[in-house]
């Protein structure tokens, strides 16, 4: 008797590359790495990563900015929270839910 293929292929847990933070009603291309893993109690996805460093996105940030959408790709825009600059000028990026480049 054939055992069945439980083997589901997921995407990776893992992204590095362009993505698009919209803030406000503006588009910035960023550059970003980002993991996700899956929370089990709460039954749903976290992920956090950092852009590389970014000037204009830095100075927003650092004047109280909080909140933005990320989109990855054709995925659709998906919230985004900001925290302050780290010493290299990246800014630290987090989220719930399913994670942008997994659409």
């Amino acid at each position: 008797m054939d055992s069945p293929d439980y083997e589901t292929r997921l995407p990776d847990e893992e992204y590095r590359g362009p993505a698009t933070l919209r803030i406000g009603d503006q588009d910035l291309t960023v550059s970003i790495r980002v993991s996700a893993h899956f929370e089990p109690v709460e039954g749903r996805f976290r992920w956090a990563g950092r852009t590389t460093p970014d000037d204009d996105l830095r100075s927003r940030v650092s004047s109280g900015l909080r909140d933005g959408q990320l989109t990855i790709g054709k995925s659709p825009r998906t919230p985004v929270k900001l925290s302050e600059p780290d010493p290299w000028g990246g800014i630290r990026l987090s989220g719930t839910g399913t994670p942008p480049w997994f659409h």
